[in-house]
């Protein structure tokens, strides 16, 4: 029977034996763990492409054949292959550069998940308007992206509905002001870390001229909640990302807007979608919530 070119057979042999090497087959989804094997040819590494067909058999035309060569001239060309193997696997697995189909800015700090699933292992944060490589994968509300990790360029997974195609204002660049605001009023009773909110909020947006303060419900018992009456969809979304880019300097505990949820505390995840109450202003369309700590 003849050989083919990649055939490694021994010439002396009873039961010929056919080993094959391993295809440089890479895995793209080499995620989280940042491992780019360096090697290949010129580098140490075994370039496992090149082969040399002459006579009755094939044999490499790289290290492999010089590993054959100090195993000895009666020593089996697989031999040097298994010993070999392990070696050439990690040569050749690469982190392969994925397709990307769009570039998208992020609207919010994001985790970058492993999988596209809430219990996924985050492997680090990307934040508010940076500009991603999508690869057009969507699963499970998560949008697959191209992102860096402690140095190693990889592949992750963000929450989908905080990418946009035209990257936002900064909310950050509206400054804070603590001085009084013309309807002193509404602090009756709010707590100092509420006072500082609803001041900041009034000079920057002096558009708002009606809030909810102290009552006796919910967390407003507290002192520590404000609601900012508004129906306008884009200005109740520039209020929104104001506090939530400010969440740290005024203290805020969470931000309730169109029924979704943002919180301090799960940050990364974005707005969360919350389950109809079954009136607009207790789905907050009218107005943004917010409560501090």
């Amino acid at each position: 029977m003849t050989r083919g070119r990649h055939s490694l057979a021994p010439q002396k042999s009873k039961n010929r034996r056919v080993a094959y090497l391993a295809a440089p087959l890479v895995t793209s989804a080499v995620v989280g763990a940042g491992v780019l094997v360096s090697g290949g040819a010129g580098s140490g590494g075994v370039d496992v492409t090149r082969y040399t067909a002459s006579g009755q058999d094939a044999r490499p035309a790289t290290a492999l054949g010089a590993a054959a060569a100090d195993l000895g001239a009666s020593a089996p060309t697989e031999r040097a292959i298994a010993a070999s193997r392990d070696r050439d696997r990690l040569a050749v697995t690469r982190l392969i550069n994925p397709t990307v189909t769009d570039r998208l800015w992020t609207t919010e700090d994001l985790d970058l998940r492993l999988t596209p699933a809430e219990s996924a292992r985050v492997a680090g944060e990307v934040k508010s308007l940076t500009r991603l490589g999508i690869t057009g994968r969507r699963e499970n509300g998560y949008a697959q992206v191209v992102a860096t990790v402690n140095g190693t360029r990889t592949l992750a997974w963000v929450t989908a509905d905080y990418l946009a195609a035209k990257k936002p204002t900064d909310p950050a660049v509206l400054g804070l002001s603590d001085a009084p605001c013309p309807d002193g009023s509404v602090e009756y009773r709010l707590t100092s870390a509420a006072v500082k909110v609803y001041r900041a909020v009034c000079h920057a947006f002096p558009q708002i001229t009606r809030y909810g303060g102290w009552d006796n419900h919910g967390e407003h018992t507290s002192g520590k909640a404000l609601d900012i009456m508004n129906s306008d969809v884009a200005l109740g979304n520039q209020i929104a990302d104001f506090l939530r880019a400010h969440a740290s300097e005024l203290d805020i505990f969470d931000v309730i807007w169109r029924q979704h949820i943002w919180t301090s505390q799960r940050a990364g995840d974005g707005w969360r979608s919350m389950s109809n109450r079954g009136s607009a202003t207790a789905n907050h369309m009218d107005h943004v919530h917010v409560s501090v700590y």
